[in-house]
């Protein structure tokens, strides 16, 4: 036992008799121990001396104990109950009794004192000798016999289970707003950072952030996250409570038609949100003005106070829709009473549709000009092929309804009608220049002028050609010579030709493509039922498939060139058949025709010659006949 124990355990037993007494019997115990460590000594010696000597260790213990077995008992609880009893990881509170430069010396009512670092107390740099703090025990004893202490681990320690009790308890407490972060703020709450998110600030959206950076606030735990001990604060929840019931109270008094006043919340795309106190309402865009904008906040800024009505609201009134131009007169009702139906208006273009276009005439008034008032053409286009947003227009009054408070307009009306003096201009036959517009079928729709549109038939394009479609012969947006060939004035379309601007030339080609007539042409296209056959002056013609196999048995081929005979021409239908197989087997029919005629004139002078002398025929003349007989059979086998 060293020295300094020894003190302090007589300057704690001094107190009391019963502690007098025990340091009496501390002082022996000390005289003992010390007679003890000499008496092994002395032992030695004598054992030196007399080795057969034997030490009676029984005696020595009966001289040393002059206690009795109940009353070392009560000693030894006398002074375990001067000292605290303590375990490691876990946390005390303890007195400051000296600090330095590096350390805090702290006592914690153990036999031995604690040393926390001083880097741990940088927090608190009004630390002095005599101040409680917390301190974690690390260690009780370590390498050199130390008790090591920690005070950040305490402090965490400590923190963890108030912030704990703060959520089960639902306590208001009081954080410090570290810094912004994203989504949010760091708040230092009894040592731990826990997070408050930007929606739990205020009920309000919050623009700048940083206005709060640096604040002692009060806050709600709303949620801890034990594996990664993470906390979430709320400020928002501490106001949710009373703004709830000023809520409840407003809304037990709305009424539709009802004006409040309110403070701009939030401007979107398509409306305001509007704070009446606790209770958030809606001005759709639509409602914020008589006339069309384009942003809310061409008309309101944020926390602006306004006027508004309640429109319309649900059956629970949380959702409340409001109105702010309701509150102005309609401007409808102040337009000028003598406009009439034919007036010419000026206004100003604020919206395309591809059916039309609003013309606003006056603030919140408009009026609508449909594609089809917008051109005297018949083929509708789409409003912005005319017009644009923002243009300065003048129209015509079409139709006005003030009740319904609706007006459409034109702007055609402003032109002459194109077919008011339509046979003047454009009278049958005359020619003129127009423009592919669309394609049918069966025809070509084209514009001469604005309005005056009209259709050239398939069978009008061309006096040659066999034309399937109308793209093959023009294209979309092209130029074509026409000439008028009928007028129909009720539905405002004109028959037009393109072919009548030329003589037919099937004229010619009669008497050029007569029947039986060669012409060399190249086929152009084969099908299964025969080819197209390009002949001279541009003219097709048509051949079945017997008529186009060669002399040698084959077919012919695509783009080749051969001699056609014309076996037919109809000038009313404007085709041509022709054929190749035709030239050869004609050539091979009239050589058969003039042989059977040779064979037949011979065969009539040997029949003559029999018949002239068969008269003079005798018995000796029969040799003769046969040797006549044997010569005509040889000239029919020569003849084969």
């Amino acid at each position: 036992m060293t020295e300094e124990k020894k003190v302090n355990l007589e300057e704690e037993v001094k107190e009391t008799p019963v502690q007098e007494e025990a340091a009496a019997a501390v002082k022996e115990e000390v005289v003992a121990e010390a007679a003890t460590e000499a008496k092994p000594a002395k032992a030695a010696k004598a054992k030196t001396e007399n080795k057969t000597e034997e030490f009676d260790w029984a005696s020595l213990e009966v001289g040393r104990d002059a206690y009795s077995q109940k009353e070392r008992g009560d000693l030894e609880d006398l002074y375990n109950n001067t000292l605290n009893t303590v375990s490691e990881k876990e946390v005390l509170e303890g007195t400051v009794i000296s600090l330095n430069k590096r350390e805090v010396v702290v006592d914690i009512g153990y036999k031995s004192d604690g040393i926390v670092s001083l880097n741990e107390f940088r927090y608190n740099p009004e630390l002095k000798v005599g101040d409680s703090v917390d301190v974690y025990i690390e260690s009780l004893e370590d390498k050199k016999g130390q008790m090591i202490l920690s005070h950040k681990k305490a402090r965490a320690t400590r923190s963890w289970e108030r912030v704990n009790e703060a959520l089960e308890k639902d306590e208001i407490i009081k954080g410090y707003i570290k810094c912004r972060t994203k989504g949010g703020m760091i708040v230092d709450v009894f040592g731990i950072e826990a997070f408050l998110p930007g929606s739990q600030i205020d009920v309000k959206p919050i623009r700048d952030y940083d206005i709060f950076v640096g604040k002692t606030m009060e806050f709600k735990v709303v949620k801890i996250n034990h594996e990664y001990r993470n906390v979430v604060v709320s400020h928002k929840a501490l106001i949710e409570a009373e703004l709830e019931q000023q809520k409840k109270d407003i809304i037990a008094k709305l009424e539709k038609g009802q004006v409040l006043e309110g403070i701009v919340k939030n401007v979107t795309s398509y409306g305001v949100f509007m704070d009446l106190g606790g209770v958030d309402g809606l001005i759709h865009i639509t409602d914020l003005s008589w006339g069309r904008i384009n942003h809310p906040s061409e008309i309101v800024e944020l926390d602006q106070k306004l006027n508004v009505v309640i429109l319309d609201f649900d059956d629970d009134k949380k959702r409340i829709a409001l109105g702010l131009k309701q509150l102005t007169p309609h401007p409808w009702d102040n337009l000028d009473a003598e406009l009439k139906v034919g007036d010419k208006v000026k206004g100003k273009v604020v919206v395309i549709a591809d059916y039309g276009a609003f013309v606003e005439i006056a603030p919140g008034v408009e009026g609508l000009i449909h594609v089809s008032e917008m051109s005297w053409s018949q083929h509708l286009r789409s409003a912005q092929d005319f017009l644009s947003v923002g243009d300065e227009v003048e129209a015509a009054i079409l139709t006005l309804d003030r009740e319904e408070r609706k007006m459409s307009l034109g702007i055609k009306q402003l032109k002459e009608d194109p077919w008011a003096n339509i046979d003047t201009q454009y009278g049958v036959g005359s020619k003129h220049t127009a423009t592919v517009r669309n394609f049918t079928n069966f025809g070509v729709f084209v514009e001469i002028t604005e309005g005056v549109d009209g259709l050239i038939h398939i069978s009008d394009l061309s006096w040659t050609k066999k034309i399937k479609h109308p793209s093959e012969f023009t294209a979309i947006a092209e130029p074509i010579e026409v000439v008028v060939l009928d007028i129909d004035k009720e539905n405002r379309r004109l028959s037009l030709g393109h072919k009548q601007l030329e003589e037919n030339p099937w004229d010619v080609f009669e008497t050029i493509f007569t029947p039986d007539s060669i012409h060399e042409g190249t086929v152009v296209e084969l099908m299964d039922k025969g080819a197209v056959i390009a002949l001279p002056y541009g003219v097709e013609g048509f051949a079945t498939p017997r008529h186009l196999v060669k002399e040698d048995g084959s077919s012919v081929k695509q783009d080749e060139k051969l001699d056609f005979k014309v076996i037919e021409f109809n000038k009313s239908a404007k085709r041509i058949i022709v054929s190749h197989s035709r030239i050869f087997e004609d050539v091979k029919r009239a050589e058969e025709t003039e042989s059977r005629k040779t064979q037949s004139r011979s065969n009539k002078r040997a029949m003559k010659s029999v018949s002239d002398n068969i008269e003079k025929t005798t018995l000796g003349d029969i040799s003769e006949l046969a040797a006549l007989k044997t010569q005509m059979e040889q000239e029919e086998k020569k003849d084969k």
